[in-house]
């Protein structure tokens, strides 16, 4: 699985997208992230999981306490493959452009 197509998994899902909205804002630890959200801290720690998988986040831990930060490098991948298409779809475009007024 291409590093996008994880990317693209873990922010179907809105839970973990509210989760990195937060992160966006400065690390926090798991606890902090569930007190902001209406599921249990389980399930934040399961959808963090998903999101350090795809790259969003990053982990450090400081005594029993687990801190997470947004991370940029899992957006790159994505980034370069929306890029990448739609520089095709727009090379596609313009030749459709040009024929069609060639053909008037």
């Amino acid at each position: 699985m291409n590093t996008y197509d994880q990317t693209l998994i873990a922010l179907a899902d809105p839970t973990r997208r509210a989760i990195l909205e937060l992160l966006r804002d400065g690390p926090r630890s798991v606890g902090e992230l569930a007190d902001e959200m209406p599921v249990s801290r389980p399930a934040v720690s399961q959808h963090l999981a998903v999101l350090r998988q795809a790259r969003l986040v990053s982990e450090e831990r400081e005594g029993t306490r687990h801190i997470f930060r947004a991370e940029a490098e899992g957006l790159a991948m994505l980034k370069t493959y929306l890029e990448d298409v739609w520089g095709d779809a727009l090379e596609k475009f313009a030749v459709a452009a040009r024929t069609a007024r060639r053909k008037k």
